[in-house]
């Protein structure tokens, strides 16, 4: 097997380093941008049936909580009570 020159491994090593960080940045706004979008038609389809269905506010509530219990094993996925109340108010 052939020795590494230093400088050439250390550009190699930077280049790499460089690339996966901005893979991880592409991942992360597209990740957030999703959730956003989300969010809002999650918001929108509240709000629709508070109107149709007359659902008084305390749906936001038990709404998040639902959706947290029955998705709490896909942890760090779903957003937290609070997060959800925020993005539908």
């Amino acid at each position: 097997m052939e020795a590494l020159a230093p400088d050439s491994y250390v550009q190699f090593l930077a280049d790499l380093k460089a690339r996966i960080r901005a893979a991880q940045v592409r991942a992360s706004l597209s990740v957030n941008r999703e959730l956003v979008l989300l969010y809002w038609q999650i918001g929108r389809d509240i709000l629709e049936r508070q109107d149709r269905e007359r659902w008084g506010a305390k749906v936001i509530d038990r709404l998040a909580t639902d959706l947290k219990t029955s998705l709490s094993r896909h942890e760090g996925i779903l957003a937290s009570q609070s997060e959800i109340h925020e993005a539908v108010c």
